[in-house]
């Protein structure tokens, strides 16, 4: 049982931290709450401070979600800003802080410890990079100065290095503001979370907008003036772009000093280790936020995810347990994220084939692409769903979604699916919302999973959509214009024979040979497949995504290997 009276002291706030801070207080009226926060502002809108900087937020005071003063006048909490946590004496129970204003350092007991020292931003050691005009974005002091340095800015000329959230938001909000923008991804893709042929439209996208995207080049160093001010950046590859505002978007390193000062057990994933209940290798310390380790659903296994919805949630079950000795378990997370680019919306949930791959998890996907809504109701758009599932059981293991509306609602029903370990079937059967203007009477959520469910039950062969094509009779089932109008990439010697007229020319096939069918996105490459199956050919793959897909492979594949 933990003492009504108990001192719990939060070390870091902002999404972790202050939701530890405020559970631990309705839990528990009696006990003396203290957060301690190194920089100014103790609970902010970090995940919005990028359309602040672009005008999209127009009021700065939005981003404080909530002040010292709300803290103590609403739940009693001793907040204390701009205090530096030194050292953990485990023994004796209390933390050493030094006074960041006033250099000051004194000790503080505890009963209970939550750490939430969160991450900095990855710097690595580029020349250049202390140069003015050269930022990260992790806190409120970063984005004033961002912004600040935007408004001042008289080319209008920026480079985002990383094509990570961060680094994609910034672009976006950079362009709002009139900019002429360039990215540059070490990587031969765009939002490398993602597979390849579902970053490719965000790619599309910031092209459609006039950002200029170099792929698979990554910074070299930062080029500066006689006043060291940066002028732009110089590529591996020695191209130089010119800018008058550098944002470095390269990743985070999660902030272990106290941790491993404290001699607390850190994880396999390079962070801090914690129980269901966030309590570390010390019972009396826990861990939330970036700095520690999540259980990640698809696997079982403990990883750093550095994002604010699992932050907020070990902070609150955190905090309740410290408080009372009692809370909830934490459940898995699936790293479930979505970001918005210009026009187009991007969101993941639990594993990618890639990742899959990756770590040798036995995995099969499928991708459909299909209207966000009814067809025949004004506004619909394509959205492409890639759904991810164990090839024995069916278990969805993670879902991926790329399109222009619609791309949070099939996230989110995946990510619900994978938190009760539902399967492909458990899918096909769900009772979803549907009216024209919502969606359509097959979701492409059904659509998915009926594909999976085909593959499982043996009525249909996948190929998947970056499949070397050479030797393989390939017929494609599009009429003849779409087929000219766009060519199925990779296949030079297809056969062109419209799904209508399949039945009537089949005899133009071999049926002993190894044979792809392929449409637009793969919808009448499944009539064709069942078509040809079912009049003796032995060996029937349908293109996964269709022309659609597969063109979008070898356009990246093309760039990347372009000089």
């Amino acid at each position: 049982m933990v003492p009504k009276t108990a001192t719990i002291v939060i070390v870091g706030g902002v999404a972790g931290g202050a939701s530890a801070a405020t559970r631990a207080r309705r839990m528990n009226e009696h006990a003396e709450i203290i957060l301690l926060e190194k920089d100014e502002h103790v609970s902010f809108a970090n995940c919005g401070l990028p359309y602040y900087i672009g005008g999209e937020i127009a009021d700065r005071q939005k981003l404080l979600v909530a002040t010292p003063e709300f803290l103590a006048r609403r739940f009693r909490i001793d907040v204390r800003t701009c205090q530096n946590v030194e050292s953990i004496d485990r023994v004796g129970k209390a933390i050493t802080i030094r006074n960041l204003v006033s250099g000051e350092t004194y000790s503080l007991a505890y009963d209970k410890l939550i750490l939430a020292p969160g991450a900095a931003p990855l710097m690595p050691p580029l020349p250049g990079r202390d140069a003015a005009n050269v930022f990260t974005l992790r806190n409120m002091a970063d984005t004033d100065r961002i912004k600040a340095a935007a408004d001042a800015c008289v080319s209008k000329r920026a480079v985002v290095v990383g094509s990570g959230y961060i680094g994609l938001e910034m672009v976006e909000q950079l362009v709002r503001q009139g900019f002429q923008v360039a990215l540059a991804e070490l990587l031969p893709q765009i939002l490398p979370l993602l597979d390849v042929e579902m970053a490719q439209p965000l790619e599309e996208t910031l092209r459609r907008h006039g950002v200029e995207v170099y792929l698979g080049d990554g910074i070299q160093r930062v080029l500066v003036d006689q006043w060291n001010a940066a002028t732009g950046i110089e590529l591996q590859s020695g191209r130089v772009v010119q800018a008058e505002l550098v944002i470095l978007g390269l990743g985070v390193r999660p902030h272990l000093e106290l941790a491993e000062q404290a001699g607390l057990t850190i994880g396999a994933g390079c962070g801090i280790a914690a129980n269901q209940y966030h309590q570390t290798s010390d019972p009396d310390i826990y861990a939330v936020g970036d700095a520690c380790e999540y259980v990640f659903g698809p696997t079982g296994q403990s990883q750093r995810i550095a994002l604010a919805g699992p932050a907020n949630r070990a902070g609150r079950l955190a905090g309740e347990h410290a408080a009372t000795g009692r809370s909830l378990p934490m459940a898995p997370v699936f790293g479930t994220s979505i970001v918005r680019v210009f026009d187009r919306t991007a969101g993941m949930t639990g594993l990618t084939a890639k990742n899959a791959a990756r770590l040798g998890v036995p995995a099969r996907s499928v991708t459909i692409v299909a209207n966000q809504h009814a067809g025949y109701f004004p506004g619909a758009t394509p959205l492409t769903l890639k759904l991810t599932f164990d090839p024995t059981s069916g278990r969805v293991l993670g879902g991926q979604a790329v399109g222009a509306d619609g791309v949070d609602k099939r996230i989110d029903v995946l990510a619900t699916a994978l938190a009760f370990n539902a399967t492909v079937r458990d899918l096909a059967g769900l009772d979803l919302a549907y009216a024209p203007p919502f969606g359509s009477a097959k979701d492409p959520i059904h659509q998915a999973a009926f594909a999976a469910g085909n593959l499982l039950d043996g009525f249909e062969q996948f190929l998947d959509a970056d499949a070397d094509l050479s030797g393989k009779q390939v017929v494609d089932v599009r009429t003849a214009a779409e087929v000219q109008q766009t060519p199925l990439a990779g296949a030079p010697n297809l056969v062109n024979i419209p799904v209508d007229e399949l039945r009537q020319r089949i005899g133009e096939l071999d049926p002993a040979a190894e044979t792809v069918v392929s449409c637009g996105i793969g919808l009448r490459g499944h009539v064709a497949a069942r078509i040809l199956k079912q009049h003796g050919f032995a060996d029937v793959k349908n293109l996964a995504g269709g022309a659609t897909v597969r063109n979008r492979i070898v356009a990246v594949v093309a760039a990347s290997s372009s000089p």
